[in-house]
Formats: structure tokens, C-alpha cells, sequence
């Protein structure tokens, strides 16, 4: 923090009449939570972020938005959002731009906790418990907890990773499409999916690769997965492909932490994928076959519940680490991304 800052709010010590700001950052939308001293709530639905651009700018610019649309005094900020780096864990840029220079003082945020979107979402379904959370939207990350260990699978992007997400099922039904024109695949009735938003088919690449919302449009195309899923075989297998991806990755989580060989160990699933019947199904039937121990449920709650939990977080819970914070009165601390 700048020394300016330091002296602008020396005097100002923390209310208990300010609010908290949760921030859920995805990239399809950011969802806001405002927390009053009193209990009261308010939702708030903000633009999503883009992880191909850097992230403290757009996450100060959600601030600046939640505070001014809800007009409430916040003190303290805690955010979760996807796509997170190291080089990107800067929260003082957060704590100084959070609000504009002629609000910043009595009204603006003296507090921010900032991590990746897997560790909220992991707080949101799981609280304390152990075990392993599927978050999947339009990217997916899976995480596990163990008594001491966490470790992250997947969330590594639409061009490395985030196999059985809404982006990746959308690829993969964009992808089987053009075989079927081209008469390297098996008709299919995703086809007609594809052509109401693109009606000449070999021109829907070039349209696609220039449009700077590409990562949402394809995964909005999961939805036609899901919805032709019982009659289109096509469909059905990309159902299946993304359970079995999803599956892998919560396996080798619970494994990596030391929860695979228990008794009934949770783990939650959250997020939009797992809306589809033929997905989630498949997802449970994949997961028993390679950990019997797994107990699939719902998740408690979501990324934006994660993200209020960050201010209670216990000082010994293996997440702690992952967490970068920073303070008009205590300076930052840093931890790594998840």
C-alpha cells in the first residue's frame, strides 16, 4: 500500500455498520453479494471476466459497480474469481482502485481477500467438511481438501483444460458438427443447433475466431447438448465424454489428498453442467466405478457463499494459503494461487 493511503485512513478504524462485498468472478457473469451488519442481503449480476485479459483492472471495475448500484458502505471485499495467477494476486491494486478517487476515505473498502474461484466454490458447497468439489460452468476446476492437503485439477483454461465444461461440451458439439457436414461423422441434429446462429456453416469458423465473446457463445451451445441429449446419439456421447472427464478429474483429487480410501467421503457438484440429467447421471456412475468411497451431493451453497466464508475462515484451514489479503491497516499478505 502507498504511504498516501496509509495516511488518508489512519484515523479511519473498520465499522461495524459496513457492509461485505462477495464477489463471484466468472467469466459468464460476476454475481455480487451484499452482506449488511444487520443480515440483510442484496444480489447483484455484473459482467463476467475475461481471464485473456488481466484481471485487477476488470475486478476493480466490479467493485466500483456493486458499491455504486447498491449504494451501501462496504468495509471489507472478498473475492473469488476465475482464472486467477500468481502475477495477478496483487490485492493492493484492489484495495487502491476498488473505488474512485473522489470516494475513497470514509466510504470506500479498508479490507479485500482475493483467491481463485476454486477455493470459494469449495467453501460455498463443502464448508469444513472434506472431500472434493466439481465446479462446472462455463470453464470447470476441481478441488480437493484433505485433513491437511488441498489440490487443484483442471481450471487450466479452454485451451489447455477445463475438460467437461459448458465451453468444452460446446466445442465438442461444434466440432462433431462440422464432421457431420463434412462426412467424416454421423448426422446429427446438434446441426441445426449450430445453424440458427450461423446459417452458412463453412463461414461460422471465421465469425466465431473474431468475435471477442467466443468463449461464451460456444459454451452456450452445452444447453442444445443437454436438451437433444435423449434422442440424438451424438449428443448423448458428448454427455457421457464430459462425465467421464468430470469423474477423472474429482478421482484423482480425492487421491491426491488422502480421501479416496474413506468412508463416505462428499463430494459436491455445483455449477450448470451439472443441470444436465444425462451429465450428472453419468458423472455418478463414472465416480462409484473409480472411488467407491464417493458420495455424490449437492453443493451447500455457491462460489458467491464461498466468498463471504473467506472473512471467518479458521488461521489453521489448509486453504489459508491460498488466499492473498490486504488491509489499510495491516498491509497485505499474499498467498498462491490455487
Amino acid at each position: 500500500m502507498t504511504s498516501a493511503a496509509r495516511d488518508a485512513d489512519a484515523t479511519q478504524a473498520p465499522s461495524a455498520q459496513e457492509a461485505l462485498l462477495a464477489l463471484d468472478a466468472g467469466q459468464t457473469s460476476t454475481k455480487a453479494q451484499i452482506v449488511a451488519p444487520d443480515g440483510g442481503r442484496r444480489d447483484l449480476r455484473l459482467d463476467g471476466v475475461r481471464t485473456d485479459q488481466p484481471l485487477p483492472p476488470q475486478l476493480c471495475e466490479r467493485i466500483r459497480e456493486a458499491v455504486a448500484e447498491s449504494g451501501t458502505r462496504v468495509g471489507t471485499v472478498a473475492v473469488g474469481v476465475s482464472g486467477l495467477t500468481d502475477a495477478e494476486r496483487d490485492v493492493v491494486d484492489l484495495l487502491e482502485g476498488g473505488t474512485s478517487d473522489d470516494a475513497r476515505g470514509a466510504g470506500s473498502p479498508h479490507t479485500v481477500l482475493l483467491t481463485h474461484d476454486s477455493v470459494t466454490s469449495a467453501l460455498g458447497a463443502l464448508g469444513d467438511a472434506r472431500g472434493a468439489v466439481v465446479a462446472a460452468g462455463t470453464g470447470v476446476v476441481t478441488l480437493g481438501l484433505g485433513r491437511d492437503a488441498v489440490a487443484r485439477v483442471d481450471g487450466w483454461g479452454h485451451i489447455m483444460g477445463d475438460a467437461g465444461s459448458a465451453h468444452w461440451i460446446g466445442q465438442q458439439a461444434l466440432i462433431r458438427v462440422m464432421r457431420a457436414h463434412d462426412g467424416r461423422g454421423p448426422s446429427t441434429a446438434l446441426t441445426e443447433a449450430v445453424r440458427r446462429r450461423w446459417a452458412d456453416l463453412e463461414s461460422a469458423y471465421i465469425a466465431l475466431q473474431s468475435d471477442p465473446r467466443q468463449v461464451s457463445i460456444v459454451a452456450s451451445f452445452a444447453a442444445d447438448v443437454s436438451r437433444l441429449a435423449a434422442d440424438d446419439a451424438v449428443a448423448a456421447a458428448v454427455c457421457v465424454e464430459a462425465a467421464e472427464e468430470l469423474a477423472a478429474s474429482a478421482a484423482t483429487a480425492l487421491h491426491r489428498v488422502g480421501e479416496a480410501d474413506g468412508a463416505g467421503t462428499d463430494v459436491a457438484v455445483t455449477g450448470g453442467v451439472f443441470d444436465a440429467p444425462a451429465i450428472r447421471e453419468q458423472f455418478t456412475t463414472r465416480l462409484a466405478e473409480e472411488v467407491p468411497a464417493a458420495r455424490v451431493v449437492s453443493a451447500r451453497g455457491e462460489g458467491g457463499d464461498g466468498a463471504e466464508q473467506l472473512v471467518g475462515l479458521a488461521a489453521d484451514h489448509p486453504l489459508q494459503s491460498r488466499i492473498a489479503r490486504a488491509s489499510r491497516f495491516d498491509g497485505p499478505t499474499h498467498g498462491s494461487a490455487a
